[in-house]
């Protein structure tokens, strides 16, 4: 997996119906690539921190999958690992049943 983008600022988070924020947050992109040096369609992992200080439920967030809204409009859809706010999301690659790959 080689590193592709980082992100840092201050979005919200969707959960449920609602939406929390301000929201600060610390996200790294991983692509996997082929040893040709070429992206492999859908081997990712995203991983990163969101600052949950000041959300009264935060436990309830761990295991939860959250969208996280970043500061340029983009969104990313997340797993919160722990009570610490650290989030992750992996990609499937080809070949493990789906249509997109």
């Amino acid at each position: 997996m080689q590193l592709v983008e980082q992100y840092a600022g201050v979005g919200s988070l969707r959960w449920r119906n609602g939406t929390l924020g301000p929201i600060p947050y610390r996200i790294a992109r991983y692509q996997g690539m082929a040893t040709s040096g070429l992206p492999v369609p859908g081997v990712h992992r995203i991983e990163g921190v969101v600052t949950l200080d000041g959300i009264a439920d935060a436990a309830a967030l761990v295991g939860a999958d959250i969208t996280l809204e970043l500061e340029d409009g983009r969104t990313l859809a997340l797993t919160v690992a722990d009570s610490a706010g650290r989030v992750l999301a992996e990609g499937h690659g080809p070949g493990r049943g789906c249509s997109c790959c």
